[in-house]
């Protein structure tokens, strides 16, 4: 509100802002006032009622209602996974896999009979690994003697999520496809890239019970992995490429 100057005029007050007169004869004009008080709350945002009846605040709420016998509630049976590689594959990029039917729809890359198995989160748009990243993950592999060719990639999730991240609540139902398709594919040993890739398939954070190895169940079976960095994090952190290597060599040399 304006600071007001008063100034007195044959015994009354005016003001001198607008010249109104202040005095005993003074008029008030209540709808005016009332309109400036309207104007002001809409201009602080206020442009609906709280509610469109009175409400007594002060009563109390009614008890809650009882909750629904979910007993009683029909169980809805996860359907059977295929048991063979190539359905398994078929099955992933169809309607029924749970990210749809997509024709950007990136799964595997490399030699599915391969001894060392990689999971990664989501394919690049260059393909799983690409760009910048996959040029390091390229001499990563080339460090332990191995290439594109002789490993089989896996990705979590066959597109690529908006913002890069894969939602936490998709973990565990991506998780168990992915430990489905490790156990058809049989190799000897599992690299997971990236703290989701470790979630979903471990259990866990990088992290294990012999540095970051550890043993994974394979929906029956079990097979050691190791978990490491993702190159595409591993551009951000370079001194983190230390220990990078570490994980290299513990996943080639197994456990001891």
């Amino acid at each position: 509100m304006p600071f007001l100057r008063f100034q007195q005029i044959d015994g009354r007050v005016k003001t001198a802002s607008n010249g109104h007169i202040m005095g005993a004869d003074q008029h008030f004009d209540w709808a005016e006032s009332a309109r400036s008080v309207l104007d002001w709350w809409r201009d602080a945002g206020v442009d609906v009622l709280v509610d469109d009846a009175p409400r007594d605040w002060l009563a109390k709420a009614p008890p809650p209602a009882p909750l629904a016998d979910v007993t009683s509630a029909p169980v809805v049976a996860t359907p059977a996974l295929p048991d063979t590689l190539d359905a398994f594959l078929a099955w992933r990029r169809s309607g029924d896999a749970p990210e749809g039917a997509r024709p950007d729809a990136v799964l595997a890359e490399g030699d599915p009979a391969a001894a060392t198995a990689i999971v990664v989160d989501f394919a690049d748009a260059d393909g799983l690994i690409g760009g910048a990243a996959g040029a390091l993950f390229d001499r990563m592999l080339a460090a332990i003697g191995l290439s594109r060719e002789s490993v089989y990639l896996i990705a979590l999730t066959t597109v690529r999520p908006l913002g890069d991240r894969i939602a936490p609540e998709m973990l565990p139902q991506l998780g168990q496809l992915a430990r489905q398709h490790l156990a058809l594919a049989a190799p000897q040993r599992v690299l997971l890239l990236g703290q989701a890739v470790s979630r979903a398939i471990g259990g866990t954070d990088r992290g294990g019970v012999q540095g970051n190895l550890q043993r994974v169940n394979l929906n029956g079976s079990e097979i050691w992995a190791v978990s490491s960095l993702h190159p595409r994090f591993l551009l951000k952190q370079p001194a983190m490429k230390a220990e990078a290597w570490k994980d290299l060599q513990l996943l080639m040399g197994g456990p001891h």
